[in-house]
């Protein structure tokens, strides 16, 4: 009876306690020297959110309904296997992430080319370096040329040849160049041929065979630049539509009846297979002559069909036109939205069906015209019928954010803004289990905003908006937002030279770090609010250069672009120290460093001698160590300079000095952040990837690990994590830096290192079936007590790790040794599925996960039995201080651990440690319960020996009462046949 009561009482507690396990560990390290090897076992979490960013890049397989391709702006080459129900990344690797065109070729779909860098040029827009090209359906790639074309648009490859490929270059958008036009490859890319060329502003737009003949071929050319003040669409006599029926060889420029006269611009062009005459241009060209023209004989004559307004919004951003490949009279016009046509382009009607706005890529199977994939700044979604329906763009985690900010709460959440979409909190862990579509909500402001929680109250929180001048307040508690503009008048569409105040796309607000509701909003001048943003009051003069021919009307010679992204002379950057209130630095885009040490009484001009003009001062990071230092990220990509710039002062401005070595040109910088622990560790976001140093600027090396290559604009470090918006990949975060911050010259020499721990919390979260609101979801980070170490080669010996309480005594013992196949205990914080996890023993860096109980009971030796609970019935650790102890080859290594309780959860100390005791006891009882099982189990399989080899006599009489004696009680300790969760 005292095994059974015993049993009876343990169950229950098992049983309940099932479901309290958690965390993870990480992968295996790699042989590299150095820092690379010792961090190397490191990983990024994405965070999410799971909603797809811009495409302008998509394709299909023939006649495969599952099978499709796409490629987003920022953020690489995307496959689905499954007709968009998941989407897989092909891209995670690379020096760029922006995609600009991809083709497959029909005769043999496992050769797939993509051209790099988005072909319209907006003004968050990032470059590409040429070609690839994948001969195993995208498992692999090789690059294969173009590298300084920069901004592919169009690919072409023969659907009978795929080695003869054809590619539209755009070329430098923010300067000339020469690598631009059409290019021809009849050796599937090895070599490459400039076939058509007219100076090196121009570049080609579009480009289309004839799909009944691919020896002709229609061209768009197109002069487009930018400036980080204008954009010039068109305007060039070269502009125009070209024909070749040569296959490249020679190109004519169209014209003749019914073409559009004088200045023209960007141009689309389509054919279709069922009537390879007919022609149709969408065209950018003056006054009424802008719209859609056909012609009925392969372009010598035109009619001009429509010039609806919808057709041909900002001309040089869409532009975009496709024909059915089986009915000539049906067309597809892309922009803000989808317009089809089914009389040959007179009339249009919106496909309201699509599920989101700025469309600019199309593909339609040439075999079945009702299968397609559409690309948008949404991402990318696919109908098989005829575009009635979509998939979802819900499952792509590929938005493009700016700026990131976090509140105070104990799980914090970040902020940030998405392009193309709205603002967003988003949890980055959660007590459910996982990351969800129901763990993110807007927060007001817009699509560029740069967004700050109050450090009051979380449920407020203060975001710009794209509409120049606004600022938003929003409440969570009633889902309301206020505007409290200084200025609330907007200028879209007008010139920065008319507006009262100056204010940019990403115009940044901050919150002073010594009263939570002071905040500033830079515009040409800096503005404080010290309510909340009901009244305002300026503390700068115009800090600019205020250069008026850089603030005239933007776009042209044909249409104006106004949106404030070319809006130039404003106030980047800028930031109150942490360490001394009023002491206050501001940059420009314009390239002037500004110092404030009263609050804005006086400003001192102390830009770095080297600084060149009309640079954009893209962040300025205040030191959170020292009141005089200072660090300023430099970015002229828009000047055509992809060198990385950043500069470090220690005297308050008075003198500079660069701190790029170590970061390749390509990669220049949008953000820099210096580490609130550990002085002189710098973080650096750059156009290609996060970098780090540990001397304080003077040797930076890649932190990318697993973080997918993409566009860096900002990070933050928020208690010991770092977190990282892409403009690309969304959201990430590299949980627990701790051993960053104790990284030491001597480490990558040494045999092993055992890390500090950072605080542990005591926090339960479940398991759930982590499809809390559907769809796909992120991974929490690891929950328990990280400890890290340092292994320089993989142990010959066991290598074992004690956790040691204050007294002294072990409580928990972990060995790299696996476990018996019929273990239970799931080390390392696992799924919780009793898989065990031996202590990881990886040459490089290592992480183990305790999971913060003691050690488990014994385990049974007749295989799993789910309802006897494994690791989980054991108690958790109390609250206070203990040693964590790594033992390796006689050597032993000790770090102290301190563990906390969720602040959240209000349990009374007395309480915790009566429910300790409760625990303990149950622990021990079942431990003893089971070995008891096990002594039984061993004892019964030694009468079955007996039983086998004789069946008659004393002997084998003894043996069968003794086994059905001992039956009962291992019967009465474990049900035999529980195998499985259900049973």
């Amino acid at each position: 009876m005292k095994i059974q009561s015993r049993f009876a009482f343990a169950a229950v507690l098992v049983c309940a306690s099932a479901l309290l396990i958690f965390g993870g560990s990480l992968g295996r390290a790699q042989s590299e020297p150095g820092v690379t090897k010792v961090f190397k076992g490191m990983e990024w979490r994405l965070i999410g959110p799971f909603r797809g960013g811009r495409v302008e890049a998509v394709t299909g397989v023939p006649d495969d309904s599952f099978t499709y391709y796409m490629g987003a702006v920022g953020g690489g080459v995307w496959k689905t296997t499954d007709a968009g129900l998941t989407w897989d990344p092909l891209w995670n690797k690379g020096s760029v992430s922006s995609i600009g065109a991809i083709a497959v070729a029909y005769s043999d779909p496992n050769i797939v080319y993509v051209g790099t860098g988005e072909a319209c040029p907006r003004g968050d827009a990032t470059y590409g370096n040429g070609m690839y090209k994948s001969t195993d359906a995208g498992k692999t790639w090789q690059h294969i040329g173009l590298a300084d074309s920069r901004h592919i648009g169009k690919i072409l490859v023969d659907p009978h040849d795929p080695n003869r490929v054809f590619v539209a270059a755009l070329g430098h958008v923010y300067g000339p160049n020469t690598e631009r036009g059409v290019f021809r490859s009849m050796d599937g890319g090895q070599t490459w041929t400039k076939v058509l060329y007219k100076n090196d502003t121009m570049g080609a737009a579009d480009l289309v065979f004839d799909p009944t003949n691919t020896q002709i071929l229609y061209a768009a050319m197109w002069t487009v630049q930018r400036t980080p003040w204008s954009l010039t669409s068109g305007g060039s006599p070269y502009d125009g539509l070209y024909k070749s029926t040569d296959g490249g060889d020679t190109w004519q420029k169209l014209g003749g009846t019914g073409w559009p006269q004088g200045v023209l611009g960007k141009i689309g062009v389509a054919v279709s297979a069922a009537n390879p005459n007919r022609v149709y241009a969408l065209v950018e060209a003056t006054g009424e002559q802008k719209g859609l023209y056909r012609s009925e004989d392969g372009g010598q004559n035109w009619q001009f069909v429509n010039g609806e307004h919808d057709l041909i919004q900002r001309p040089w951003y869409f532009t975009h036109l496709w024909a059915d490949p089986k009915n000539a009279d049906t067309i597809y016009i892309q922009d803000m939205g989808v317009f089809r046509s089914t009389d040959a382009g007179k009339t249009f009607k919106r496909m309201n069906s699509v599920p989101h706005g700025d469309n600019h890529a199309l593909w339609i199977d040439p075999n079945n015209s009702s299968r397609m994939i559409i690309g948008n700044d949404g991402g990318a979604t696919i109908s098989n019928n005829y575009g009635k329906t979509w998939s979802t763009i819900y499952n792509q985690p590929t938005g493009q954010f700016y700026h990131i900010a976090a509140d105070n709460q104990f799980d914090y959440r970040v902020y940030a803004a998405q392009q193309d979409n709205t603002t967003i909190s988003i949890a980055t862990r959660t007590r459910h289990g996982s990351i969800t579509g129901d763990d993110y909500y807007p927060v007001g402001g817009g699509e560029s905003a740069y967004i700050f929680p109050s450090p009051a109250d979380p449920n407020i929180v203060f975001a710009t908006d794209k509409e120049v001048s606004y600022i938003r307040r929003f409440d969570k508690r009633i889902d309301q937002e206020q505007d409290i503009s200084e200025w609330p008048t907007s200028v879209d569409g007008w010139g920065a030279d008319v507006a009262k105040y100056r204010f940019n796309w990403t115009e940044p607000i901050a919150i002073s770090p010594f009263d939570p509701h002071t905040i500033y909003h830079a515009g040409n001048v800096l503005f404080k609010s010290i309510d909340d943003g009901q009244t305002w009051k300026i503390i700068s003069p115009d800090l600019t250069r205020n250069d008026k021919s850089k603030q005239r009307r933007s776009g042209g010679p044909i249409t104006g672009d106004n949106s404030t992204i070319e809006y130039y002379d404003v106030i980047f950057s800028m930031v109150e120290s942490r360490l001394q209130k009023g002491l206050i630095w501001a940059g420009t885009d314009d390239g002037l460093v500004w110092v404030t040490r009263n609050g804005g009484a006086h400003w001192e001009n102390v830009t770095p001698k080297d600084l060149p003009a009309w640079s954009k001062v893209s962040l300025i990071e205040a030191s959170p160590h020292a009141a005089g230092t200072a660090y300023v990220a430099v970015n002229r990509f828009k000047n055509d300079d992809l060198k990385p710039y950043i500069w470090k002062t220690t005297d308050y401005g008075k003198t500079w000095t660069s701190i790029t070595n170590g970061i390749p040109e390509g990669s220049f910088v949008r953000a820099v952040r210096e580490d609130p622990v550990s002085r002189g560790l710098l973080f650096a976001g750059t156009e290609q990837g996060i970098f780090v140093s540990f001397d304080d600027g003077a040797n930076w090396q890649s932190l990318q690990l697993n973080l997918p290559v993409s566009s860096v604009r900002d990070l933050i470090i928020h208690g010991d994590d770092l977190v990282v918006a892409t403009h690309g990949r969304a959201i990430w975060s590299l949980d627990d830096i701790t051993p960053l911050r104790q990284f030491g010259p001597a480490l990558a020499d040494s045999d092993v290192h055992l890390f500090k721990p950072a605080v542990a919390y005591r926090v339960r979260r479940g398991g759930g079936f982590g499809l809390i609101g559907g769809g796909p979801t992120a991974k929490n980070p690891p929950n328990g007590a990280v400890i890290d170490y340092y292994l320089n080669a993989v142990p010959q010996d066991e290598l074992t790790m004690d956790i040691l309480d204050a007294q002294g005594k072990v409580v928990r013992h972990i060995t790299s040794h696996k476990p018996a196949k019929n273990a239970q205990e799931d080390e390392g914080g696992g799924s919780g599925s009793g898989t065990p996890q031996p202590l990881p023993a990886n040459d490089g860096f290592n992480r183990y996960v305790w999971d913060l109980r003691y050690q488990p009971p014994a385990q049974l030796t007749t295989g799993p039995h789910p309802a006897l609970g494994g690791a989980a019935v054991s108690p958790s650790a109390l609250p206070g201080a203990y040693t964590v102890r790594l033992n390796i080859a006689g050597k032993t290594l000790t770090q102290p651990l301190i563990v906390k309780m969720d602040p959240e959860v209000k349990t009374s100390e007395a309480d915790l440690t009566r429910q300790f005791a409760l625990v303990s006891q149950i622990r021990d009882n079942l431990n003893e319960l089971i070995t008891t099982a096990n002594q039984i189990h061993a004892l019964r399989e030694r009468l079955a020996k007996i039983l086998k080899n004789s069946s008659a006599g004393n002997e084998a009489g003894n043996a069968r009462s003794l086994d059905e004696k001992a039956a009962d009680i291992e019967n009465a300790i474990y049900e035999p046949n529980d195998m499985a969760p259900e049973d």
